[in-house]
């Protein structure tokens, strides 16, 4: 953990953001999300997350990731925002992990197959 980033901050890191910057919150993933104390050279101040455990960025949900990307000026822990009655709780994306979806039929699922619908025909090169 000395030397590395995506497994988590290093002390040096953590010296560095302590020293400029100021949390303003953490996420229900644990991921917590800094400022800078001053105005950076583009006019504003820098806004980052550190990541609780590998750094994957669809673990951020929604309303940081606006705070994130300068959508909104306050962070959601200071002005939440209305969840609509639509709207699900965010998931992060499970690719590559043992849980992603893995649809019947897939070599891992045994690569078995339901029969095809009544209304298809296969290809035949030679009709």
């Amino acid at each position: 953990k000395l030397f590395t980033w995506w497994n988590g901050v290093s002390p040096g890191g953590w010296f560095d953001i302590k020293r400029r910057s100021v949390h303003v919150g953490t996420d229900d993933y644990g991921n917590r999300y800094f400022e800078d104390k001053k105005v950076s050279v583009e006019g504003r101040k820098r806004r980052y997350v550190i990541y609780d455990g590998l750094a994957e960025p669809s673990k951020v949900p929604p309303e940081w990731h606006g705070w994130l990307h300068y959508t909104f000026d306050e962070p959601p822990t200071s002005a939440p925002l209305k969840r609509q009655e639509w709207e699900t709780d965010h998931s992060p994306n499970m690719t590559g992990t043992m849980f992603a979806y893995r649809p019947k039929g897939t070599l891992r699922e045994g690569g078995e197959r339901r029969e095809a619908d009544a209304d298809y025909e296969a290809w035949d090169p030679n009709a």
